[in-house]
């Protein structure tokens, strides 16, 4: 028996003082975002061609349109927002830099408020930037991590170390590989850490560099880490990343990415896990 109370489980509900630190959240980032001359937009929900942003279909919510044709419910907007800028609008507007604020849902009825960014021939050091403007004035407390999921990649294509190792940080297993250079790797926590190479292939060497490179174009004040190292499935990240986060729960996440041939930065901020961090300060 569903009582006329109940709210679906991972779907959300704001009110009161929440509702209102939501809608903060959401202002002070859309003023932030004109400042620095974005443009919004607003997808539609329904889309038909959200299976083309994940392996798994698994987490789409199929529908049909009066046509029967399939389509879904928006789980992903970075695909969406590049798709019809660049195959819609572009005619009728110049601007390469968009934000976005609106929720993806997901099956079987879970809901995630972000507020986002894309930006077309983008930087890096844009999005990271942006982002932690974002961070800064919302007086938000993160670490920012840079990561680059190239490294991982190569490390599985050419050095045969198993990604699942990487995806679940099991050190132990890493190190017991016995690689002295995948050891060093390890042992890279802060940007200065970037300075001595000597040992690493000049394949991963150079990727390296990009993200000491990528870190002299930020401007953050706090806590940054590296994690060389770090893998996880990210729909169409295959270069720089970062994430920003404060003890346990991510706050942002974005980087470099390549959607068909449109190249763009871009990053989510999550709506939710920032009215968490508000709302247990005041």
């Amino acid at each position: 028996m569903i009582f006329e109370h109940e709210i679906p489980s991972k779907s959300k509900l704001y009110f009161g003082e929440c509702a209102r630190v939501k809608r903060q959240i959401e202002n002070e980032c859309a003023e932030t975002f004109c400042e620095h001359d974005f443009e919004e937009i607003v997808t539609p929900l329904f889309s038909y061609h959200q299976h083309g942003a994940f392996d798994d279909e698994k987490r789409l919510l199929h529908l049909h349109d009066e046509y029967n044709h399939t389509v879904t419910l928006r789980a992903d907007s970075t695909s969406d927002v590049v798709r019809i800028v660049t195959k819609r609008i572009g005619r009728t507007t110049e601007s390469k830099k968009w934000f976005y604020i609106q929720p993806a849902v997901s099956f079987p009825t879970q809901e995630q408020h972000q507020v986002g960014a894309e930006i077309l021939d983008g930087s890096f050091g844009e999005a990271v930037n942006i982002a932690v403007t974002l961070v800064e004035e919302l007086e938000l407390n993160a670490t920012l991590q840079i990561s680059n999921m190239r490294i991982p990649l190569l490390l599985s294509e050419k050095y045969g170390v198993d990604l699942q190792l990487l995806q679940d940080t099991n050190v132990e297993k890493i190190l017991g590989l016995n690689i002295p250079w995948i050891s060093k790797l390890v042992k890279m926590h802060r940007a200065e850490d970037l300075e001595d190479l000597e040992g690493i292939p000049m394949d991963i060497q150079a990727e390296l560099i990009l993200m000491r490179e990528a870190i002299s174009e930020i401007s953050y004040d706090e806590s940054v880490v590296i994690s060389p190292l770090f893998y996880a499935k990210m729909r169409y990240y295959g270069s720089l990343t970062f994430r920003m986060f404060h003890e346990n729960e991510l706050l942002v996440r974005g980087g470099l990415y390549q959607i068909e041939e449109v190249k763009a930065s871009g990053f989510a901020l999550y709506t939710d896990a920032c009215i968490n961090q508000k709302m247990s300060s005041l």
